[in-house]
């Protein structure tokens, strides 16, 4: 049975005019001129028996239906595209990881390291992403991640990298305002937006009550927190590993060394489709061994 689908290079001139609202810069993007993209679109539209532009005071505009069209069409030629890539590595005996890990644990902690994992394994491609929260493997082109939080992730296979003491640490001038433990309740404290209980986890286990520990300034990002805290506006808790850098060069204090363990982890996890692809196996062997070592 004919598939009913269009060709290529009609869907390809399609997004472009619909990215740039203009043939004459789809025309420049794809290194065709004016009048073939305008064509590519008409032929498009004779086949699909659909009107997708509209001409309104000489301004080219999506029609209901090309807005819609040109949603979905875009999703899967760059579904197509990340195929393509993935069937190129292939040539490379390794292949292609599509890693999503945590943003703030990816820029200080995997990115530093991983010329040792390209070194050991120069056959696997691998691509990063950047992921907060847990997501549908089968919804997204991504083999594997790394996630911070319970080992409760449905349908998928979740290795224990390690565990993670959380300080508070502020600007210097913050620093020298606090003078004991029970001041910190009446600081600005930073919060981040997956960790809502942190603050009050850790006041409840060094024995200090704190009314307000819920409040404060939310961040979604662990290095936005940083960052903020480095800036003085308020007492942040931090995964120690995390902010060594700061510390040592001044940038964070640590008024008081009361380091706390998180009850949640750091965990590899991918499908349990998975669990035998050479990539995946290669990066967790390669991921296991560092931590081992450090």
């Amino acid at each position: 049975m004919r598939r009913f689908i269009p060709s290529t290079s009609c869907l390809i001139a399609f997004d472009t005019a619909a990215r740039h609202l203009s043939f004459t810069k789809a025309a420049n993007e794809l290194h065709m001129t004016q009048g073939a993209v305008s064509r590519q679109a008409a032929i498009l539209e004779d086949y699909l028996g659909v009107k997708l532009f509209e001409r309104i005071n000489r301004r080219l505009i999506l029609t209901a239906a090309g807005a819609e069209y040109a949603g979905q069409v875009a999703v899967i030629l760059k579904e197509i595209e990340m195929a393509t890539f993935q069937v190129m590595a292939h040539k490379n005996s390794g292949g292609v990881l599509n890693l999503a890990t945590l943003p703030t644990f990816g820029i200080k902690w995997l990115i530093p390291r991983l010329a040792k994992f390209t070194a050991a394994h120069p056959d696997v491609i691998l691509n990063l992403s950047t992921e907060v929260l847990p997501f549908d493997f089968n919804k997204r082109s991504v083999d594997a991640a790394i996630h911070f939080g319970e080992p409760n992730w449905p349908g998928a296979v979740m290795v224990r990298l390690m565990g993670e003491e959380v300080v508070p640490v502020c600007s210097l001038a913050l620093s020298q305002q606090i003078k004991r433990i029970e001041d910190l309740g009446s600081m600005t404290l930073l919060q981040h937006t997956t960790r809502p209980q942190a603050w009050q986890d850790w006041f409840d286990h060094v024995g200090v009550a704190c009314p307000d520990a819920l409040s404060g300034p939310r961040f979604e990002q662990l290095a936005m927190v940083i960052q903020a805290a480095a800036a003085g506006l308020g007492v942040a808790l931090m995964p120690k590993f995390l902010v060594e850098t700061e510390i040592a060069l001044g940038q964070l204090h640590v008024p008081f060394p009361f380091a706390v363990k998180s009850p949640q982890a750091y965990y590899l996890t991918y499908p349990e489709k998975n669990a035998s692809k050479a990539a995946v196996l290669k990066f967790q062997e390669w991921i296991l061994g560092e931590l081992a070592d450090a």
